[in-house]
C-alpha cells in the first residue's frame, strides 16, 4: 500500500498558497485492508475513507468509464492493480494531476509543474469532454487564480467551446451549477468567472438572470468589489447583487434565478436593489418617494434589509451612499411612530393606515 497527497493540496503548496484541505490517493490496497487499519468508509459509488486520526479523505486509486450523460454518468473501477498514473489521468487539469509521496517527491506524469510555472490551465486528456461540469470548474479555477494571471490553453478552450455548443452544459443540474457559482463567490472571483462563461457563450445555461457580461462590466465590477469588507456577512450577497447591477439585470430577469436554485436571500436582495435604484436616484424626491422606498424594503419590520440595501448601494457610488444615509435618517425619524397609539386615539379600519402614512410623511425630511 502506498499513499500519495494529490490534487489541490499539491497545487496550492507549489503556488505557496494556504492549503485548506488535503486529499490522498491510496494505491495497492483493498477495501478490507483499509477498514482493518481503522479507516472509516464514507463512499458508496467508489471507496473513499476517512483517516482514523486526521479525518483527511483517502480514496482508493480508480479509473472512470463514461456510462451516460452529464457529470454523474460514470462507472468507477478500482482495485490494487490500479496505478497512480491511471488515477491521475482521469483528473481534469494537469495542475490538479500532480501527486506527492511521503518523502516529498513529486509524481507528475502529465506536465502539471510546467503548466503551473507557465500559468496555464490545460486538460489532462480528451476524457475532459465527458464531464460538462469541468467547463465550470476551469472557469472557477481561472477566477480563483486571477491574481496569478493563469490562462486557459488554446486546445482546452476549443474543447470547452465545443462542449457548450453541443449543449453539454444543459445536462448539469441547477443545484450543481449554483454550487460552482457559490464557490466562486467565496473566492471573490464571480466577475472573472462570468467573463469566461460569457466568452464561451454559456451564460444562458449557467446564469440566465445575467443578461450580458462584457469586459466593461467586468472592469467596473472588479473595482467595486474591492470596496467590500472581508469577513462581512453581507459580502457574498453583495458580490451577487453587484453582478446583477453591472450586467444590466432587471427584477424580471430574477425570475429565472429561482429556477436556477439561487437562494432566496440573494434573489430578495437583488430585487430590492434593482427595483428601488431608479427612485432612489430620482432628483427632487418627495416625502412620498422616500416613504415608498422604505415600504418596498419593508424597513420597519425588517430593518436588517435596509442595512443590507444601503451596504450594497454604498459600494456602487458615493452618491448612492449619501442618499442611503438620508434614507436611513428618514427610517429612524419614522421608526417610533406607534400604531397602538393611533388606535388608542380612536382610529379604526383604513383610518389607522391613513394616519400611519400621514405621520410618517410628516416625519420625513426631503
Amino acid at each position: 500500500m502506498k499513499i500519495y497527497l494529490v490534487g489541490g493540496a499539491v497545487r496550492d503548496e507549489l503556488l505557496k498558497r494556504p492549503v485548506k484541505e488535503r486529499d490522498y490517493v491510496v494505491v495497492g490496497a483493498t477495501i478490507a485492508e483499509m477498514t482493518q487499519q481503522g479507516y472509516q468508509q464514507v463512499g458508496s459509488d467508489f471507496p473513499v475513507f476517512l483517516h482514523p486520526k486526521t479525518k483527511d479523505e483517502h480514496a482508493l486509486a480508480r479509473t472512470e468509464r463514461k456510462s451516460g450523460q452529464g457529470y454523474t454518468g460514470f462507472i468507477c473501477d478500482f482495485g490494487p492493480e490500479t496505478t497512480l498514473e491511471d488515477d491521475l489521468l482521469r483528473r481534469d487539469l494537469t495542475v490538479n494531476a500532480i501527486a506527492k509521496d511521503k518523502d516529498g517527491s513529486l509524481i507528475d506524469p502529465y506536465g502539471g509543474q510546467k503548466d503551473l510555472a507557465n500559468r496555464v490551465l490545460r486538460h489532462v486528456s480528451e476524457a475532459f469532454s465527458e464531464d460538462p461540469l469541468r467547463v465550470l470548474r476551469v472557469a472557477r479555477f481561472a477566477a480563483r487564480y486571477q491574481d496569478y494571471h493563469f490562462t486557459i490553453a488554446e486546445e482546452t478552450w476549443r474543447l470547452m467551446t465545443h462542449m457548450v455548443a453541443e449543449g453539454e452544459l444543459q445536462t448539469l443540474t441547477k443545484e450543481r451549477i449554483w454550487l460552482e457559482i457559490e464557490k466562486t463567490i467565496e473566492d471573490n472571483g464571480l466577475g472573472h468567472f462570468l467573463t469566461i462563461i460569457s466568452e464561451l457563450g454559456a451564460l444562458e445555461f449557467v446564469a440566465p438572470y445575467i443578461p450580458s457580461w462584457e469586459h466593461i462590466a467586468q472592469k467596473q465590477y472588479q473595482e467595486t468589489i474591492k470596496k467590500l469588507e472581508n469577513g462581512s456577512e453581507l459580502n457574498a450577497v453583495a458580490q451577487f447583487c453587484l453582478a446583477l447591477y453591472f450586467s444590466g439585470s432587471t427584477s424580471a430577469d430574477l425570475v429565472q434565478a429561482k429556477q436556477f436554485k439561487v437562494p432566496n436571500i440573494y434573489i430578495e436582495s437583488g430585487k430590492e436593489l434593482l427595483s428601488n435604484l431608479e427612485l432612489l436616484n430620482k432628483e427632487n424626491k418627495t416625502a412620498d418617494d422616500w416613504l415608498t422606498i422604505l415600504q418596498n424594503i419593508d424597513a420597519w419590520r425588517r430593518p436588517q434589509k435596509l442595512a443590507r440595501f444601503c451596504y450594497i448601494c454604498s459600494k456602487i457610488s458615493d452618491n448612492l451612499s449619501v442618499l442611503c444615509d438620508k434614507l436611513t435618517q428618514n427610517f429612524l425619524a419614522t421608526r417610533n411612530i406607534d400604531v397602538q397609539e393611533i388606535i388608542a386615539e380612536g382610529h379604526h379600519g383604513k383610518a389607522i393606515q391613513l394616519q400611519l402614512k400621514q405621520r410618517r410623511l410628516k416625519a420625513i425630511r426631503v
